[in-house]
């Protein structure tokens, strides 16, 4: 099978909003199409070369059934084809690893990979049921219900980090030590008006209608960040009683959307906007763990990912996770001896939030910059998702 690679700089997201905020008002897919036509048009990168697509999305949304072809045909791209991925908050790896794979197998030559999700305005479903009292159906939040309750662990997603953090004996001293550490990680990505973001994100971002005619607002950068100091966790109580884990250490439900190409050497070379960057897919992984645990998922998913790569934890040089909560990032940090603080450079999903699908192409993206800006080296994703399960990605940068 060949090798895979990323075009530097044939990536993209928005910023990210937290929920009902700025972006609460547009499609989720029909917005994703809106900003892969033009980010695309910014680098000059037609639809006609692409012939393969997947879409990563969780949240339902109107007419989403049509998924992939809906997208690409809104792009202006109605030749492409290709799946529509939920995998919860792994959806992003899992959308990398498809397109990387049919790339691979030489079923294709050029993917395009666009993941989208609005937590915002999440929908209410109702399930007929002739045979229940009186026909009455379930129904359910989509979003609300799933954070809340897991249906085979029965328990929220908080409860899987108190278990963790039980295990590994983690208290809140420690995770709100993480939590100002990630937070001035993210300051350095807002340095010199966003000097780091604008590497992979137009900003100013122009906010459309929900026609796409006209802009009604813009974004500097992220939105509805809360500022953390020291003092003001210190004053957090724990989400649950005789917990440790408190809202400043975990993140908040956020819309986006996030687009990147996958290719072969020589496609990647063409469409790259610096042709002496390779930016080369080595492997992935997938795991799941112990029932109710699910921050400990990525330690596995790193392992099957370095195996699957050819590689040791001694071989990475950036990592980058999409942690839900601090505590993942310290489970990591002792599992692997990866020093905590080296982790997240620039930023993650603690910090800026997650729209569920796009939130891990986000951080691969600023992964592939941070190698770009050390001068080229290996860089390891990893994330946690619904499930107890996880996904990790290891890839190179050289030539920068």
């Amino acid at each position: 099978m060949r090798q895979t690679y990323i075009p530097y700089g044939a990536y993209w997201s928005t910023p990210f909003a937290r929920w009902q905020g700025s972006l609460s008002h547009l499609h989720p897919l029909e917005f994703a199409a809106h900003v892969a036509r033009g980010e695309l048009a910014r680098r000059k990168i037609d639809n006609k070369v692409f012939d393969f697509g997947v879409l990563g999305t969780t949240i339902p949304s109107l007419s989403c059934f049509f998924g992939l072809p809906w997208v690409t045909g809104m792009m202006g791209a109605a030749h492409v084809g290709g799946p529509t991925i939920n995998q919860a908050c792994a959806t992003s790896a899992r959308v990398l690893q498809m397109a990387s794979q049919e790339i691979a197998s030489e079923m294709a030559e050029c993917a395009i990979v666009i993941t989208a999700d609005k937590t915002s305005n999440g929908p209410h479903l109702y399930f007929p049921n002739p045979g229940g009292a009186g026909g009455t159906g379930a129904h359910e939040d989509w979003v609300l219900d799933n954070f809340s309750r897991d249906p085979l662990a029965k328990c929220a997603m908080v409860t899987t980090a108190e278990n963790v953090a039980k295990k590994y004996g983690i208290s809140t001293a420690e995770q709100n030590d993480v939590v100002l550490q990630r937070y001035a990680q993210y300051a350095d990505a807002c340095a010199n008006e966003h000097a780091f973001h604008k590497r992979y994100m137009t900003l100013p971002f122009e906010i459309p209608d929900p026609k796409y005619r006209k802009t009604v607002g813009t974004l500097a950068g992220d939105e509805g960040l809360h500022p953390t100091t020291a003092e003001g966790l210190a004053k957090l109580k724990p989400v649950l009683t005789d917990g440790t884990v408190n809202y400043g250490g975990q993140t908040h439900p956020a819309d986006g959307n996030a687009g990147i190409v996958v290719t072969t050497k020589e496609k990647a070379k063409e469409l790259s906007a610096r042709p002496e960057i390779t930016i080369r897919l080595l492997g992935f992984g997938l795991a799941r763990t112990d029932l109710a645990f699910m921050p400990q998922a990525p330690v596995p998913a790193t392992r099957a990912a370095l195996k699957n790569a050819g590689l040791t934890i001694k071989d990475i040089d950036a990592v980058k996770s999409h942690n839900p909560f601090a505590v993942n990032d310290i489970v990591f940090s002792r599992e692997f001896g990866f020093d905590v603080k080296k982790i997240n450079n620039y930023g993650c999903s603690l910090v800026w939030g997650h729209p569920q699908g796009p939130t891990g192409l986000r951080a691969i993206m600023e992964m592939i910059e941070e190698l770009v800006m050390r001068g080229g080296g290996r860089g390891l994703f990893h994330g946690c998702a619904a499930g107890d399960s996880a996904m990790a990605a290891v890839l190179e940068v050289t030539g920068s």
